[in-house]
Parts: C-alpha cells; sequence; structure tokens
C-alpha cells in the first residue's frame, strides 16, 4: 500500500486495500487529516479576515458605507473561487505536504498588507480592495486540501473524511469572528486594534507549516491533474453538482461575510452607537458559521448512510423555509422603520438556521461527487484498481472546480444585499432572491439525482444522463452504513 521514503513521499497508496488500511495506514490518513484541517483552518480564516476587518472600520474615519462593507468582502471571495482550480491540481503536481506548507506561508502576504493597512484610514478605497483581493488566498487551500485528503481515504469513508476536513475548515470563519469579539471587548473597536488579529494569524500560519512539513506526506501516484479535470466536467452531474454548491457552500461562505455587517446595520438602526453596533454585531456573528461548521460532518456522515443527493434535497428545503424566515423578520422591520427586539431576534433565528442546514447540505454535496465516479467507473474498461484510480482522480479533480464555482454564490450573495441596500436601504429583496434560488436548487437536485427515470428513458442508449442518475443511486445505495464509525477512530 505504501512505501514511504525520508522526504515523507509515499510512492504508492491504495486507500481500498482494507489489510494495508488496518494495518497502519488509516493512522497514516489520519495524521495528514489532522493537519490539512487545521492549516485549511487558517486559510479559511485569512480569507474572511475582512468579514472582521469592516468591524474596526467606522464609516467616519475610512469613509467607507455598508454598501462599499460588502463589495470589500466579496472581492476575496471571487478571488477564491478563482484560486480553488489551480489549487485543485496543486497537489498531484507538487505533493499534498509540500503544497500545504507553501499555501500555508503565502498567507503572510495578505496579513502583512492587512497589518499595515488596516493601520492607514486615509488609503484609498481601491487599494483596500486590492489588498482585500489577497485575502482571495486563503479561499484556495480549500480545494488543494480536499483533493488531497480524499485521495487518503476510501470510498466507503469519503463522506466523512472529506465532511470533516470541509467542517474543520470551514471553522476558522467563526474563530477569527470570536477573536475580532474579544479584541473589540477587551480593547475597543478602534483600527489599530485590528493588528492585534493579523498578529495572532501570522503566529497561527507559522505552526500550520511546520505541522504540514513535519506530519504530512506527499502521495506520488497521485494524478488529479487539469487533464482529469477536463475528463470530470464533460459528465454533465459535474455541472449539477457545481450548482447546488452555489446554493450550499456560496450561502455558508456568502452569510460569513455579510453577517456581521447586517447586524452591524440592524443594530445602528435600533438606536445603538457604532462602537455599540460593532460590539453587538460581534457578539452574535460567529454563532452561525460556527454551528454551521460544526454541523458539516455531520451532513457527510448523513450522506454516507442515505445517499447526497436525498439529504441535499431536504436541505434546499429547509433553507427555503429558513430563507422565508429572515423574509418575514425583515419586512416586519421595514414597516416598523426600526428593528425591534422580537423582530431582530427572528431574523438572527433564520440566519442561523441558514448557516446551520447549508452546512449539512455542504457534507451532503461533496458526497455526491465521489458516488457519480465510483458509479460512472463501473462501465469502464480494466480492472479494478484501474477503476478506481480513475473514480478517484476525477473525484479529486472536480472538488476544486465545484469549490470554485460554489464560492461565486458567496460573491453573489454580497453583491446582491449591496444593491439591495443601496437601493432600498434593506435585505428584504436580496432574501427573495436567495428563497427563490433554493427553490430552483432543490429542483435541480430532484431533476438530475432523485428523479426515477421511466423505463423508455432507460432503453434509450442516447440518454447518458438519466443513465448516470440511475447509477449514482446505485453507488449511494451500496455505501456501507457503518462505515462512518471506523473513521473516528
Amino acid at each position: 500500500m505504501r512505501t514511504l521514503t525520508r522526504n515523507r513521499d509515499i510512492e504508492h497508496w491504495d486507500a481500498e486495500d482494507v489489510e494495508a488500511w488496518e494495518a497502519g495506514g488509516k493512522d497514516i490518513a489520519r495524521r495528514n487529516l489532522i493537519w490539512s484541517v487545521f492549516a485549511e483552518h487558517i486559510g479559511f480564516s485569512v480569507w474572511t479576515i475582512w468579514s472582521v476587518m469592516v468591524l474596526f472600520m467606522p464609516t467616519d474615519v475610512f469613509h467607507i458605507d455598508p454598501a462599499g462593507k460588502f463589495f470589500l468582502g466579496a472581492v476575496p471571495t471571487l478571488v477564491g473561487g478563482f484560486m480553488r482550480i489551480p489549487y485543485t491540481v496543486a497537489t498531484a503536481r507538487f505533493g499534498g505536504r509540500n503544497w500545504t506548507i507553501f499555501s500555508a506561508l503565502a498567507l503572510l502576504v495578505p496579513l502583512l498588507l492587512t497589518l499595515y493597512f488596516i493601520n492607514q484610514p486615509g488609503t484609498s478605497y481601491t487599494t483596500f480592495l486590492i489588498i482585500a483581493a489577497f485575502a482571495g488566498l486563503g479561499g484556495g487551500n480549500f480545494s488543494s486540501s480536499m483533493s488531497n485528503i480524499n485521495v487518503f481515504y476510501p470510498q466507503r469513508l469519503k463522506g466523512w473524511a472529506l465532511g470533516m476536513n470541509a467542517g474543520g475548515g470551514n471553522i476558522g470563519v467563526p474563530v477569527i469572528q470570536l477573536i475580532g469579539l474579544a479584541v473589540i471587548a477587551t480593547l475597543g473597536n478602534a483600527y489599530g486594534n485590528a493588528s492585534v488579529v493579523c498578529v495572532i494569524y501570522m503566529i497561527a500560519v507559522v505552526v500550520a507549516a511546520l505541522g504540514a512539513a513535519l506530519y504530512m506526506d506527499n502521495v506520488k501516484n497521485q494524478k488529479a491533474d487539469l487533464s482529469f479535470m477536463i475528463t470530470a466536467l464533460k459528465v454533465p452531474q459535474s455541472w449539477a453538482i457545481a450548482f447546488l454548491y452555489i446554493g450550499t457552500f456560496g450561502s455558508f461562505i456568502g452569510y460569513s461575510f455579510a453577517f456581521g455587517q447586517v447586524l452591524q446595520i440592524n443594530f445602528k438602526a435600533g438606536g445603538a452607537t457604532a462602537a455599540q453596533a460593532a460590539l453587538h454585531a460581534a457578539s452574535i456573528a460567529f454563532i452561525g458559521p460556527l454551528l454551521g461548521s460544526i454541523v458539516r460532518p455531520y451532513g457527510g456522515k448523513w450522506a454516507d448512510r442515505i445517499g447526497g443527493s436525498r439529504v441535499t434535497l431536504y436541505m434546499f428545503g429547509a433553507m427555503t423555509a429558513a430563507a422565508v424566515l429572515v423574509i418575514t423578520a425583515s419586512a416586519l422591520g421595514d414597516r416598523a422603520g426600526r428593528p425591534t427586539g422580537p423582530v431582530l431576534g427572528l431574523m438572527i433565528a433564520g440566519f442561523v438556521a441558514l448557516f446551520v442546514i447549508s452546512g449539512l447540505a455542504n457534507g451532503a454535496v461533496t458526497k455526491i461527487i465521489p458516488s457519480v465516479f465510483e458509479a460512472k467507473s463501473r462501465s469502464l474498461p480494466g480492472d479494478s484498481a484501474t477503476r478506481a484510480a480513475w473514480s478517484q482522480n476525477c473525484s479529486g479533480s472536480l472538488i476544486g472546480f465545484v469549490g470554485a464555482i460554489g464560492a461565486l454564490g458567496g460573491v453573489g450573495i454580497n453583491l446582491m444585499l449591496r444593491t439591495s441596500y443601496a437601493s432600498t436601504n434593506s435585505a428584504t429583496t436580496a432574501f427573495c432572491v436567495f428563497m427563490a434560488f433554493y427553490v430552483l436548487c432543490a429542483t435541480v437536485c430532484w431533476t438530475v439525482f432523485i428523479r426515477r427515470p421511466s423505463a423508455k428513458s432507460l432503453a434509450s442508449d442516447s440518454d447518458v444522463v438519466v443513465e448516470a442518475e440511475a447509477l449514482v443511486l446505485e453507488a449511494e445505495a451500496h455505501s456501507d452504513p457503518t462505515s462512518t464509525s471506523s473513521a473516528r477512530a
């Protein structure tokens, strides 16, 4: 299964070799998973650092209005999305350990830039946009981490492993917001205090790079390169998965950037001073991302048991209901002219529900990816090892592309909120759009992955999409329902 050299290169890794897995392979996989999660965790924190920085940027000092701050949050989301495509294939090209070290140290660039310019309130808005763009480097870490961990775990454990990897990374969002809250609560929201957040993460980056160097491995037979990404994109279901990921991960990362800003606007509208609004917003903003991150592995676990497509469908139905709750609260606040306590509480409850449900849905959608290619590989020529390698490499390549497209949903959320506030001074219109999109996602999920094909459709050789749908359901039905417990060993 493996031959480990001194430079931590594994010449051959076969996660499906059960005997080798039990003989020590699972320990190697777990060790790589732990440090992959930590490095990705720091990447997510740096990626979303501007959701915290804006709380230290009073409008009367930096002269950036709420609409401008929403756009400031959209820029790193956009850049991070694009970075996910090259990051996906980087682990196969350079090695998972090597790339984790490099990508972690690269985060020092946006941290140093933020540390300097957050203390220069006279800096132009364009310069702040450029600095925020560098934070997008942290968004790429997700794809390289997921592609790498996809190699280490067998098909029967991928839902839990990928969910744990992604969920641990996602927790980087609430953690940096908690650190921001601690700074605001103890030192105040003066812009100079934001430097403390930057310094803490500079130290964390060094720890992540050292941990990767000491404890992670390179898998030499990993082949998730651009050719496999092109192959994966020729499968129609790949585009459906990417679309669904816009609704799941796009919601999570978009709301992570926007939640604190929306709260700050509402608290200020309720009569709080700028400092009070920043503190109140910071004290609540981390809750949604934290809960959404914690539940993500359980979305993967649930998907291991009953199928990723079914869980995804249920979650989009629940997200639609949560969006209705936020719309109701927002509309009541608009009618009253200011957000009262009960109305604000209703809005927060709806927002937190969106985080939790999108977290579960993230884990479920991730499970669909290996299920699609495991099912597709059954019709390929060659032995089982060849088919398994094809499935694994296509899955690893697609994860990055899907992550990139999904991140665009976060951009859309921030831009839609920016437009809604600029035109109506309210978020109601934006959430009506989000609700409609969740209904569309549920429809796509049911049509592509749940709907049972008719006998006539199955008889048509040209109906590749319907044939693959049946295979996906079959692959998910054959998932080992007892596998998740061993993944935690």
